[in-house]
């Protein structure tokens, strides 16, 4: 498939997850990615678990190749500069200064390759009162206003996926993209610079536009009480969501498939304004109703109306989802060991009308390090992918 960033050829030297996600956003979509860990265990992420291969690695690495190199000895940074001098891309996450003390700064680098985009992730930017605090996915989610925005103030939580260090790897790799078609024009590198905190507010634009236009800004249960969104559980103990927003066809069309006449002719819910000023009340009074049926009751009801709805689905209830498989979003990827995954959700972006179905499995540490390395030393610029899969095949 002629991916639109194949011949970009990328440097990531990324840990945890907003680098290494940004590094697997560009992969996706045809990028050539080089992962440069340290010697020993390499990106922490890989020992998230037990072993050295977790879930949450093989998550945001795929479709990259791993070399192992100490920068500080003399060889290794020769070859990482070889690397460097015909990269279009180099990603870091490091902390603010770091990157400069081990060599790897924007300048240093530019000074190697001036078309260079760099790509410099942070928790809290390059300098400020917080520049030097570590940062992780929760304490992104809490400074941003976004954990304000979604919890339940009586009892809140936090959000289980890492949803703030994705987002910020998603912006990276926006920003990235923009440089590179920047460069495209003028030739020259860039710096893209984001932070966690940057990222998550952006996010949350429209809490923070309600509040310069209103005053005040919603909090905890405001959005799906004004997005009239509820989540009810059903006769089996499973749970489903409808979201009835705000055109009133999608009230009339649940009320009639739940055969709820009574709810629409009560005057606390005769109005959306009325629906939203009550909507504690409300949600109880829909709960009553799906409690009378299973789940895959109302599925099979629900599909005849016009109504925001789903099942609340388990993980291993999405795969096999039949809009999933038809979407053939779960594929399948080469198992390379007992603890490597033998599926992979695909990438979400469709070219040409055809989805992306290869992905290739993230790399053991230094997986490709001395294929690399000879390749390097036998004269290639870059030691491309491509030739691997050549002499691969001749064998």
């Amino acid at each position: 498939m002629d991916l639109p960033l194949k011949g970009i050829k990328v440097v990531e030297q990324g840990t945890f997850i907003t680098g290494p996600c940004a590094g697997m956003m560009l992969a996706d979509l045809g990028a050539d990615v080089i992962k440069v860990e340290a010697p020993g265990d390499g990106d922490p992420y890989r020992t998230y678990q037990e072993g050295t291969y977790s879930p949450h690695f093989q998550a945001y690495n795929r479709n990259k190749r791993s070399i192992a190199l100490n920068l500080k000895a003399e060889a290794d940074k020769a070859v990482f500069d070889q690397l460097i001098a015909e990269a279009d891309v180099f990603i870091e996450n490091f902390r603010p200064g770091a990157a400069e003390r081990m060599g790897v700064g924007y300048e240093q680098l530019a000074a190697i390759n001036p078309k260079l985009v760099y790509c410099s992730i942070s928790g809290f930017g390059p300098d400020g009162p917080y520049q030097n605090r570590p940062s992780y996915d929760s304490v992104a989610q809490a400074l941003s206003g976004f954990l304000g925005v979604v919890t339940d103030r009586d009892n809140p939580r936090f959000l289980g996926p890492a949803l703030a260090d994705a987002i910020t790897g998603i912006y990276a790799a926006y920003g990235t993209l923009g440089a590179l078609v920047s460069r495209g024009v003028n030739g020259k590198g860039r710096l893209v610079e984001v932070s966690m905190l940057e990222a998550m507010a952006h996010f949350s634009i429209e809490p923070f536009t309600a509040l310069f236009a209103l005053g005040q800004a919603p909090v905890g249960l405001d959005r799906p009480r004004l997005a009239q969104a509820h989540i009810l559980k059903t006769r089996d103990e499973k749970l489903v969501a409808i979201h009835l927003s705000s055109p009133e066809k999608f009230w009339e069309e649940v009320t009639e498939a739940f055969g709820a006449q009574h709810l629409r002719d009560d005057p606390r819910f005769a109005t959306r304004l009325a629906r939203i000023d009550n909507y504690e009340e409300l949600g109880k009074a829909l709960d009553a109703i799906t409690r009378q049926r299973d789940r895959a009751e109302w599925d099979e009801i629900m599909s005849g109306y016009d109504v925001p709805f789903a099942a609340v689905n388990e993980v291993e209830e999405v795969v096999n989802d039949p809009q999933v498989q038809h979407m053939n979003l779960i594929v399948p990827v080469e198992k390379t060991g007992d603890d490597a995954a033998d599926r992979a959700v695909r990438p979400a972006v469709t070219l040409d009308r055809r989805p992306t179905l290869d992905v290739r499995p993230a790399p053991r540490h230094n997986a490709d390090g001395d294929d690399i390395r000879s390749r390097l030393a036998e004269g290639a610029k870059w030691p491309g992918l491509d030739d691997n899969e050549r002499a691969e095949a001749a064998q």
